[in-house]
């Protein structure tokens, strides 16, 4: 049988090793997947960490994929060996079977595996998908640059899309990392007002080159204020990883405003008589769907968003990790998964 390698995590908080394994073949409704190129993404921690209860190991992470179909299961229909996939987060997520339209991944009996967490991901040169979860990739996308479209792209963008704002209103992206260097692009580019904001004035050239029209220096005084002096956001885009940061900018809404979370925090307090008044709310936000992720793809690729990467060989996925959590990359880490 031919053979595959693997990034693996060996046990909870282990270092990565590479492993040679057999080619796994896709079982019921099924595709397995030549990987180019995966994201290495601040969610893989809580496998690598172990933060998941109950995940067996040894485990190997990564939902931030593109690559080719290889293989496909008998019963699969609509995909063919050789079509170019992106898979993300949720392989299989609700409303692909047909029980409910919930829409809460988090809460079905039924959802069938968690890319790169409950079943083996992208840190690897193949990996096996659910047809579910498998979104198209135009043949003009390059695989490393689209890779973190997969998880941050579609993250970005489907707070965006689904935030209450429309064309022209003022919209705050709170942080120009990761995560908020892809809201701004995508902010500027579906017609809104868009201002970033940061601790500092290093990310300001950039956070404008990006698409942000007004730049709020959080460090040079209170950041709700100068968007309260700015007309109040009609929505604000919270990517950064600090509750009281969070916090400082929520009063920054304006009346029917909404705060999109998209950064995990943990516990978040907010004003309740701030929302009261303005009728405003806070809303958190995790990725999407297949179709979700194709739509991301298709305005990624029209309207010229891309992703800022640092790019390391599968056989360095441990030193990627590293730079990753260290929260110096500029701005996401990808894996380019050679044959």
């Amino acid at each position: 049988m031919s053979k595959m390698r693997a990034m693996v995590v060996p046990e909870p908080g282990g270092r990565f090793r590479m492993e040679e394994r057999d080619l796994p073949e896709p079982g019921r409704h099924e595709a397995r997947i030549r990987v180019h190129a995966c994201g290495v993404c601040h969610s893989d921690s809580l496998v690598v960490e172990g933060h998941m209860p109950g995940l067996g190991y040894p485990r190997i992470p990564g939902h931030e994929v593109i690559g080719v179909i290889e293989a496909l299961a008998e019963d699969v229909e609509g995909w063919d060996v050789g079509a170019r996939v992106g898979v993300g987060w949720f392989g299989g997520a609700c409303g692909y079977c047909g029980h409910c339209r919930r829409g809460d991944s988090f809460a079905c009996e039924n959802i069938r595996g968690a890319t790169g967490v409950t079943r083996d991901g992208g840190y690897a040169t193949h990996m096996l998908a659910l047809a579910s979860a498998l979104a198209h990739v135009p043949d003009d996308l390059e695989a490393v640059a689209s890779a973190p479209l997969m998880c941050a792209g579609i993250t970005t963008f489907n707070a965006l899309r689904n935030c209450g704002a429309g064309p022209g209103d003022l919209v705050a992206i709170h942080g120009v990392g990761g995560l908020g260097h892809l809201g701004i692009q995508f902010a500027a580019r579906l017609g809104f007002r868009t201002v970033a904001v940061n601790r500092g004035r290093d990310k300001e050239a950039l956070a404008r080159s990006l698409g942000a029209r007004e730049y709020i220096d959080s460090d040079a005084g209170d950041p709700a204020q100068a968007l309260q002096a700015m007309g109040g956001a009609k929505a604000i885009i919270a990517t950064v990883t600090s509750a009281g940061a969070m916090q400082a900018i929520s009063g920054g809404l304006g009346v029917n405003g909404t705060m999109m979370v998209i950064g995990a925090v943990g516990a978040l307090t907010v004003d309740s008589f701030d929302l009261l008044g303005k009728r405003a709310a806070v809303k958190g936000w995790y990725s999407g769907t297949a179709v979700d992720s194709e739509d991301t793809l298709q305005f990624s690729r029209a309207s010229g968003v891309s992703s800022m990467n640092e790019i390391y060989p599968l056989e360095e996925a441990q030193a990627a990790y590293d730079q990753m959590m260290s929260g110096k990359a500029r701005f996401r880490v990808v894996l380019k998964v050679d044959a």
